[in-house]
């Protein structure tokens, strides 16, 4: 951890690169957390929910940003449920 200190004190050039590689590496694993906890159509273990999407509310926007969604069953889709069940 010396060495790398002594080499930023020398190179003071490479601070902004190190700190901005820092917060993307942050951002991409609080993005990864926040994915893995909030969003039902991320699973970790298959053999306990192997169907997810099933689980799904259509009523609840899964993007980060939704522009004017609305939700309307399709009547073929819901036939061929109807029968698969």
């Amino acid at each position: 951890m010396g060495g790398f200190l002594q080499m930023l004190r020398k190179k003071k050039e490479l601070i902004p690169l190190i700190a901005f590689m820092g917060l993307a590496a942050a951002g991409a694993t609080s993005a990864g957390v926040y994915f893995l906890f909030t969003k039902p159509d991320v699973i970790l273990n298959r053999s306990k929910n192997p169907e997810p999407w099933e689980r799904l509310d259509p009523s609840k926007p899964q993007k980060l940003i939704t522009i004017n969604q609305q939700w309307k069953p399709v009547d073929e889709l819901e036939y061929v449920k109807s029968l698969t069940k």
